[in-house]
């Protein structure tokens, strides 16, 4: 079928997200053709919006400031760090409600015990350990290999600074991630965190 290049374009931007094959870009594409004007440009300006997202200089979550709301929020109990592996998480865990802590955004995992190119934020975890007052720790990476792996190296790094070190629960099944898991699934996770010994 031939579209117009605008419709081609945007066809060719939603299939290059992930899990949007070419079938499905062409469905989004017709449907916000159909949308009426105001909810057009509500969308065309949220996406707008979004070159001028930043990332939190403190945890490395999204943010719209130098702090994200989190870090920027004073209620937040300061001495516990949840790591997680990306921003998604975070959003995961905040939807249960009872973690009540700050995040570290580590950006990945480790692969096979290298840091695999990607820029994980460690050498920053550390320092936090080492001058945030930081009485727990809590490594949140996702339960598969890589996740296990990466929890037993930051432990490793992180002994030194006598920290309480905990791993969440087994509520999570193995390989799975933590961004798709269920609220109930999460907070039995957080609530049957384990030292990591």
């Amino acid at each position: 079928m031939h579209y117009p290049k605008v419709f081609q374009s945007l066809i060719s931007h939603f299939s290059s997200l992930p899990s949007v094959g070419p079938k499905m870009a062409e469905r989004i594409v017709l449907f916000l053709f159909k949308q009426d004007k105001e909810k057009l440009q509500s969308f065309a300006a949220s996406l707008e919006a979004l070159q001028h997202l930043k990332t939190c200089t403190r945890c490395f979550h999204i943010a719209e400031k130098e702090l994200c709301d989190i870090c920027a929020d004073a209620r937040r109990v300061p001495d516990t760090l949840c790591v997680v592996e990306e921003p998604l998480d975070v959003i995961a865990i905040e939807r249960t409600g009872t973690y009540q802590g700050l995040y570290h955004v580590l950006g990945g995992l480790l692969d096979g015990g290298q840091e695999s190119g990607k820029n994980l934020r460690i050498a920053e975890l550390i320092q936090r350990a080492k001058n945030d007052g930081v009485k727990e720790i809590i490594l949140a990476t996702n339960p598969t290999t890589e996740g296990d792996l990466t929890a037993l190296y930051l432990k490793k790094k992180l002994e030194p600074f006598k920290i309480k070190i905990t791993r969440l629960g087994r509520g999570m099944a193995t390989g799975g991630d933590i961004e798709y898991a269920d609220e109930l699934t999460l907070v039995s996770s957080l609530t049957n965190r384990k030292e990591l010994v």
